[in-house]
This record gives C-alpha cells, sequence and structure tokens, in this order.
C-alpha cells in the first residue's frame, strides 16, 4: 500500500521555472519566477498543460480555471496546448523541455515508462473509463467472446489498451480469432458497415452515432439500435485522463509547490463544471473547440459521472482502480514488470484540496439528461 507523502515545506526563495514545450501548438520560451508562498506575490509561474486531444468539453475543466481566474489566484500563467491525431502526449510531456503538466491515459503512460520516461501520475481525474465497443443490435455482439471471426475496429496510439485485454480475457488473440481493424477517430466505418465493432467513448463518437440520421426511418439512431460493451462492466476498464509531470521537473525547487498550485486551481474548475455545465461548455467552445453545441453538451453531460463522485476527493488515486490498471496492463503485455512505488503520488493532490472551500467529492453528483442534436448542432 502506498503512502502519501507530504511535504510541509517548499522553498522560501524565487525558484526559476523555465517552461518550454517543443510541440509545434508553442515556439516561445516563457519564464517566470516562484516565490514559493502559495503564489502570493511575485511573478507568476509560466507552465504549459498538454492536453491529449483538440479542444473538446474532455478538458473543460482547464478551460474553466483559466477563464474564471483560478489559474491567476494561484499566481500561475498557464498555456494550455491542444492535442489532436498527430500529437502523442505523453511522449511530449517527457521530453525534458516539454510541458510541465501533461493530460494522458494511465497505461499510456505505463508503457512509456518502461520505455525511460519519468512521467508521474500526480492526480487522478478520471475515477471511471469512457470506453466502450459499439455493434449493430442485429450483428449479435454482445460480449467480447462475439468477436471472434469478426471485424473489430479499435484506435492506435495505445487506445486499443482496453480492446485487446477484454478479447485476451475472452480467449481470443486479435489479428488470430478476429480482425482487428485500426479505426479512424470517428464512426464512418461503423455507420458504413464496413467494421462489425466499434471503439467510442461514451462522451464523443457514441454520441456521433445517435447524432446521425438512420437511412431506413429518416429519423436520428436510437439506444436500442445498438450493443454496448462497457468496459468498466466486463472488468477490463483502466485508468484514463490523469495529470502527469516529471519527475526530475517536480525535483527542482519550488515546482511542487507550483504543481499543487496547478492542481488546486484545476480541480475548482472541474467543480465548478460539476455545478454549472453550460458555462464550461462556453469556456469549450471559446477555447477553440470545432464541435456543435449539441455535441459539447452531451459531452460534458459524459464527462462529469467519469470524475464524480470521487470518494476520496478529486484527484487522489483509488489504489484499487489503479491495481487493476496495473494488473491488466501486466496480463495484456502492455507493460512487462509492475512499475514502482513512485509511478505516482497522492501528497500533492491531497495538498491541493485542503485548500478548496468548496465539495471536493461530489458525493451528492447525479448525471442529468441532454437532449440529443442532429449532426451534434
Amino acid at each position: 500500500m502506498k503512502r502519501s507523502r507530504i511535504w510541509l515545506s517548499v522553498a522560501a526563495g524565487a525558484a526559476l521555472v523555465l517552461a518550454a514545450c517543443g510541440t509545434a501548438q508553442q515556439t516561445t520560451d516563457a519564464t517566470g519566477g516562484d516565490d514559493g508562498n502559495g503564489g502570493n506575490g511575485g511573478e507568476p509561474a509560466s507552465v504549459s498543460l498538454q492536453l491529449q486531444w483538440a479542444p473538446q468539453a474532455q478538458f473543460a475543466g482547464y478551460f474553466a480555471a483559466q477563464e474564471l481566474g483560478y489559474y491567476e489566484d494561484e499566481n500561475l500563467d498557464v498555456t494550455i496546448i491542444p492535442g489532436g491525431p498527430d500529437v502523442i502526449p505523453q511522449q511530449a510531456g517527457s521530453a525534458p523541455d516539454g510541458p510541465e503538466f501533461t493530460i494522458s491515459w494511465v497505461p499510456k503512460v505505463l508503457e512509456a515508462r518502461e520505455q525511460g520516461s519519468d512521467l508521474v501520475n500526480i492526480a487522478q481525474v478520471f475515477q471511471r473509463s469512457g470506453t466502450v465497443e459499439v455493434s449493430w443490435a442485429d450483428s449479435g455482439i454482445t460480449s467480447p467472446e462475439d468477436w471472434e471471426g469478426k471485424r473489430v475496429g479499435a484506435w492506435g496510439f495505445g487506445n486499443e489498451f482496453e480492446v485487446v485485454a477484454a478479447a485476451r480475457q475472452a480467449g481470443l488473440e486479435p489479428g488470430e480469432d478476429f480482425e482487428m481493424v485500426t479505426q479512424n477517430f470517428d464512426m464512418v466505418a461503423f455507420l458504413n458497415r464496413e467494421i462489425d465493432a466499434a471503439e467510442a467513448m461514451t462522451y464523443n463518437e457514441y454520441a456521433q452515432v445517435l447524432e446521425a440520421e438512420n437511412p431506413e426511418t429518416g429519423e436520428l439512431y436510437q439506444p436500442e439500435d445498438m450493443n454496448v460493451i462497457d468496459y468498466n462492466e466486463v472488468g477490463t476498464a483502466m485508468l484514463q485522463d490523469a495529470i502527469f509531470a516529471r519527475a526530475s521537473w517536480l525535483a527542482e525547487e519550488g515546482n511542487e509547490d507550483i504543481a499543487e498550485r496547478f492542481l488546486r486551481a484545476s480541480f475548482r474548475g472541474w467543480i465548478h463544471c460539476r455545478e454549472n455545465p453550460d458555462d464550461c461548455v462556453g469556456y469549450t467552445t471559446a477555447a477553440g473547440s470545432t464541435l456543435g453545441d449539441g455535441h459539447q453538451r452531451w459531452m460534458m453531460n459524459e464527462i462529469n459521472p467519469l470524475i464524480w463522485p470521487s470518494p476520496d476527493g478529486i484527484g487522489v488515486m483509488d489504489e484499487s482502480l489503479w491495481q487493476q490498471t496495473v494488473d491488466i496492463s501486466l496480463d495484456s503485455e502492455i507493460i512487462a514488470e509492475e512499475p514502482p512505488d513512485d509511478a505516482y503520488r497522492t501528497d500533492l493532490a491531497e495538498a491541493a484540496l485542503e485548500g478548496i472551500e468548496e465539495d471536493t467529492t461530489g458525493e451528492g453528483f447525479t448525471k442529468g439528461e441532454v437532449e440529443v442534436t442532429p449532426g451534434g448542432e
């Protein structure tokens, strides 16, 4: 059992922070000082956050923290760097001159750590997996065992791990017992029935199907038109969106304090999105999302239940969920060895929570209802 390491003091002198990102989206270096006293005075510390994907409500909490001045309250100047199909966040975040903070999925980073990355999970934001496998109701596919002899879609770049794990748990080997098709980050192949099953996120691709017109009825597709395999129910769900930072960066004087302040502001952003989802849809649009308003509202409504409730407080790792992710990663040969104890830490998140007056667990959270709109508009 890992123990939380609470570091009770940080340097009182100013710490110079060099924040540079080697991605195409940001080409200039930003430098800011930190006085080590929780951001009360001195020049703001300039840091960058690498998103896992393009701006969308999946990251609304960070946009909210930016728009509502929560980062500024912590004396931080935060640059949010979009991701996309050509960006592998765990690689960008592992670079010595990369962003200070990175959003990625846990198994992807575990794999990267075995290749030399020193990324550390400092806040586990998503408590549940949002990945499902969707098939048509007439396909006869209701469980991974039914994939045998089928064409099963899955994304690459580490997004396929839950699919592979579910297949092997069912006694099937991709490429031997069924064809695993590298799926584009959309549902076109599924809608055209070019594949029998498609990987989808509850908050994105699943909605894309519901927002499409059924050519046989002239109406939008309905949930009953599809079978959905939920990896949380199958038992192969893995931890997804978390905040990572390089151990080497955290070891530099003053940077743990910066990380704590960044987490506090980000958590407050997510709390605001829990209580004010419509606001956060607006912040997401302002951040550059090209998705329709209806789609963003669906996404925000699906993202919140992946975070809330957070029984130990938002961002604090659940040891059992970590171990499940590790065990599946080992069984699926994603990683070869058990990760070391320092692959994650909870002390920074716990310290950040102590400075938040709002409800940090969302114990009474209930999911709302959102109307599906044609094309997500």
